[in-house]
């Protein structure tokens, strides 16, 4: 972690936590940003939610439902920091910050950070469709594509880059021969990828819609839904960036279907009624009116388009993990489960919504 990656007021923590031994990491961070919490006192609690970093939230209270001062640790996963820029994550984090939008930064150590917690709970497949709490989503993100950052960043699409970064990341031969044999049956070679790629990009280049500040990665788990306060929030900004509205918009539709491996079912992707009521409240939102029935339409047109480059990009990631992560998870299998879901829709979305 680069002293540059540091915004004002951030506290840098010259710590490595190591993977084996995450305690005694996360003990030399809170001694700098919670100097007067008893080392006795502190208890842990590591959710299971991710599956590329270690999230661990720590407070002095053993329910942390009572702990009004509540930390949370994050811990990057293995050799994330060729997939993200950390530079701009932490910078993108305190800017949202300030306007509401997101978490305080406490500290930055060398492998992670730690901020501040937003209490309430993560959606799943069955709350996230619930009328009262997908209006806010909408609105939430309808709010955050407002935010206009500093004029020194370049606004341009993240997607084709980012893809671009990833396919350069897979490797012609994987490391493991099982799992150089399971990508050749599945997806032939690096090369095959790339051309579809570019024919996809050829396509979904020429879509006019307008380039927002974007989250890029708006799962289920990434919203917060506090019910007592009656409020969503979104964390996790690691591919915040600029891009296309309507890709935010479909990446997050794209993950109704559940992240769970075993559990991903496509009956659960949301028709086209909940679409356009979805899209419908978020264009209230951000245009600040009520948008005509052509304009709801033009954009899930650009939606339905555009999930099938949010399908690409992370099938491409979770290629580049097969390679890369040492996390107990499938992401050979998660590589099949969204690129075998591009090649059976981009036919029919291509030949309906072009």
């Amino acid at each position: 972690m680069s002293l540059a990656c540091l915004a004002a007021g951030d506290t840098f923590i010259p710590v490595e936590i190591e993977e084996g031994d995450i305690h005694t990491g996360i003990f030399k961070v809170l001694e700098k940003i919670r100097p007067d919490w008893p080392s006795e006192r502190i208890t842990f609690k590591l959710f299971t939610d991710g599956i590329t970093n270690k999230l661990v939230a720590c407070n002095l209270s053993k329910d942390i439902s009572e702990s009004d001062d509540i930390v949370l640790v994050r811990i990057y996963g293995n050799k994330t920091d060729l997939l993200i820029d950390r530079t701009a994550e932490i910078r993108n984090i305190t800017t949202l910050n300030v306007l509401g939008l997101a978490p305080k930064i406490y500290g930055v150590f060398k492998n992670g950070l730690a901020y501040e917690y937003f209490p309430g709970v993560t959606l799943n497949t069955d709350t996230v469709v619930d009328s009262k709490i997908s209006t806010m989503v909408a609105q939430q993100m309808a709010k955050m594509h407002k935010v206009e950052l500093g004029k020194e960043i370049t606004k341009e699409p993240m997607i084709w880059d980012k893809i671009e970064q990833f396919l350069c990341l897979i490797p012609e031969t994987f490391t493991k021969e099982e799992k150089q044999i399971r990508f050749a049956n599945s997806f032939g070679s690096v090369t095959r990828l790339r051309i579809e790629f570019e024919r996809l990009k050829s396509q979904l280049i020429k879509t006019e819609s307008p380039l927002v500040f974007a989250h890029n990665d708006l799962l289920l788990g990434n919203v917060i839904y506090n019910e007592s306060k009656g409020t969503v929030s979104f964390i996790d900004y690691e591919y915040a960036a600029y891009n296309y509205q309507a890709y935010d918009i479909a990446n997050h539709f794209n993950e109704y279907v559940g992240l769970s491996i075993d559990d991903i079912d496509y009956n659960r992707y949301p028709d086209k009624e909940f679409q356009m009521f979805w899209i419908r409240t978020y264009l209230c939102e951000y245009c600040g009116e009520k948008p005509t029935e052509e304009e709801v339409e033009t954009v899930y047109k650009e939606v339905q388009r555009l999930s099938l480059a949010s399908h690409y990009m992370w099938g491409i990631w979770s290629l580049v993990q097969y390679e890369l992560s040492d996390i107990d998870f499938d992401f050979g299998r998660y590589a099949e489960i969204r690129l075998n879901r591009y090649f059976e829709q981009k036919d029919k979305i291509l030949r309906e919504f072009i």
